[in-house]
């Protein structure tokens, strides 16, 4: 019980934080197209802040991860 209170003062609050200044830091809007054979005007694109979309797919990386060892 000890240790895990030590865990989650240790790594888990400066890495709550990190995530907060990286979010303020990157909070330009950039466009993410799903269209690959148009890029000047796309068809299906989305403007989202940077730091969502590279947080979203950092998730989705270790999801896809997680799911590739769990199959194995």
């Amino acid at each position: 019980m000890v240790m895990r209170k030590f865990f989650t003062v240790v790594v888990l609050i400066p890495l709550g934080v990190i995530f907060i200044v990286f979010a303020v830091a990157n909070r330009h809007l950039v466009t993410v197209s799903f269209d690959p054979f148009n890029s000047s005007d796309p068809s299906v694109a989305i403007r989202l802040p940077l730091f969502i979309v590279i947080i979203a797919v950092a998730i989705l990386g270790v999801a896809a991860g997680g799911s590739a060892t769990w199959f194995r």
